[in-house]
């Protein structure tokens, strides 16, 4: 395990030693009879999570269990955009949260997450859109969150390859978040991943959940392809194959999970210095370090557990994407991947406890799992440490489908295939 600090100076010596010192970022432990946590899932959550449970908490003795390896689920698999501008009380606290711990997440866990706050804009093109958006930035100047109104003249200077002469689709105006950005996922996976093995967790990759054992309605632990591993605790951060797992501890989740697919062009010169969606369409588009146009748009229209999509909706994304920008017509697709959607009925998450004493749930993220990947890990740590839901996640409880305290952000009610 390396315990050393990244620095300049470690690097400038590791140059001179031709690279040769650099140590394994996290161990391969095999694991151990029972903890005091197992965590499910070795995505962001999770492993954010597992940090958190440690670095706030003081709980050390925790597992994170994952079916196959670190990165290789949906905190490998998405665009990279983080942001805060969400409009319903429920959301906005929850997702500023995750904001503020972006912006100190390097320092944090000494590892280059590659943060870049190069500022997110949601364009519109209709009175109606600009009067929904100008009342979600009121929201988020009422929350303390940074928000502002973008006419076509300042468009126009930030975002010249845009169409702003299509009649079909006239662009009126944006609302824009400068502290939204992209963040480079898999380093987010490596540096949770290296920081919670530095105070003492185990992460057991190839480690699948076959099952759990339960008696008198208590989680005892989990059975995995390498052996039981008992738990006092369990906490469920499994995306995509949430309502699978859960259905092993009888459980029965309002999720629906589809495909959600990525692509990215060749590399190119500098086209595009920030994320911007479209609004009469569902396109989103920033471009990373290495000159790649990152993009996406609608998760497939059915249900799936396949990491890979379907060709209708990438005739969909590209149609999206020429009628925003018809520049990048010119532009080679290099690849397109899939992650597994948890898609909850109101198109927001769920952390809360279980009917199974000493089970918890992380699930429902819709298309939000990778912006909340730090506030989610914090306030799921704070949930297995104290039994409480964190004041910034009361909302997202598991029976607020029963009762009607929806959380409904996009407004298209309860259909997961719209959200």
């Amino acid at each position: 395990m390396s315990t050393d600090r990244y620095s300049i100076f470690s690097v400038l010596r590791e140059a001179l030693r031709g690279h040769t010192g650099w140590k394994p970022a996290w161990r391969e432990p095999e694991p151990k009879a029972e903890y005091d946590i197992v965590i499910v899932g070795g995505g962001g959550h999770g492993l954010a999570t597992a940090h958190y449970l440690a670095r706030v908490h003081g709980i050390t003795n925790v597992a994170v269990v994952e079916k196959g390896w670190i990165g290789g689920g949906n905190v490998g698999r998405n665009t990279t955009i983080v942001r805060s501008n969400y409009l319903l009380p429920g959301n906005t606290p929850f997702y500023e949260h995750s904001m503020k711990l972006w912006e100190e997440l390097e320092q944090d866990l000494n590892y280059n997450a590659m943060v870049s706050q190069r500022g997110v804009v949601n364009l519109f093109h209709s009175d109606g859109q600009r009067d929904a958006y100008a009342r979600r930035g009121n929201a988020m100047r009422l929350h303390g969150v940074d928000a502002e109104l973008l006419d076509v003249p300042e468009l126009k200077r930030i975002l010249p390859m845009l169409d702003f002469d299509n009649a079909r689709f006239p662009i009126k105006g944006a609302l824009r978040q400068r502290r939204g950005g992209t963040v480079r996922h898999d380093a987010v996976a490596w540096g949770y991943a290296r920081a919670a093995d530095g105070r003492g967790v185990d992460i057991i990759q190839n480690c699948e959940v076959t099952g759990f054992r339960i008696e008198a309605g208590r989680i005892l632990g989990v059975e995995t392809t390498r052996g039981f591993i008992g738990a006092k605790k369990v906490g469920l951060a499994c995306a995509g194959n949430s309502s699978r797992v859960a259905a092993m501890a009888g459980l029965r989740l309002p999720i629906e999970s589809h495909a959600l697919q990525a692509f990215v062009s060749e590399g190119i010169k500098p086209f595009i210095d920030t994320v911007c969606t479209f609004g009469a369409g569902h396109f989103y588009i920033s471009q990373s370090d290495k000159g790649g146009l990152v993009f996406g748009g609608d998760i497939d229209g059915y249900n799936s557990y396949a990491q890979r999509g379907n060709l209708p909706t990438i005739e969909d994304v590209a149609e999206g994407g020429m009628a925003l920008m018809p520049a990048i017509g010119r532009v080679k697709l290099l690849r397109h991947w899939g992650g597994i959607m948890d898609m909850s009925m109101d198109g927001s998450p769920i952390i809360d406890r279980t009917p199974v004493a000493g089970l918890y749930l992380n699930a429902g993220w819709c298309y939000g799992g990778f912006k909340a990947t730090p506030a989610s890990g914090w306030c799921f740590a704070h949930l297995l440490a104290t039994d409480a839901p964190h004041e910034v996640a009361a909302a997202y409880r598991l029976d607020r489908f029963a009762t009607g305290r929806l959380i409904d952000e996009k407004g298209v009610g309860a259909q997961p295939n719209l959200h």
